[in-house]
């Protein structure tokens, strides 16, 4: 099911926020995913040797904890991106 299905039903705890969609190929607006995007190519698929394909996909939830709950940002003073949300979420309930 894709993001942009109307069947995506967005768990509990997100229903709250809103999904925004943006202009494909825009870097203005898609700076974000952008980033991100290069963060994964740089960071996981070419930052470490893995034994097999296999191998690499089954690290990747390992990654995204370390990236999102542990790696600091320098946009976010330093900050994972999950005390930066829990803060968003605290100023908004």
């Amino acid at each position: 099911m894709a993001f942009d299905s109307p069947d995506f039903r967005p768990p509990p705890e997100m229903r709250s926020i809103r999904h925004i969609r943006t202009v494909h190929y825009t870097p203005k607006t898609n700076g974000r995913a952008e980033r991100f995007n290069q963060t994964l190519i740089r960071e996981w698929a070419y930052g470490a040797t893995y034994a097999s394909s296999d191998a690499q996909n089954r690290d990747l939830p390992r990654w995204l904890d370390w990236l999102n709950i542990r790696r600091s940002h320098s946009v976010l003073k330093g900050q994972p991106p999950i005390l930066a949300l829990n803060n968003l979420m605290r100023i908004h309930n």
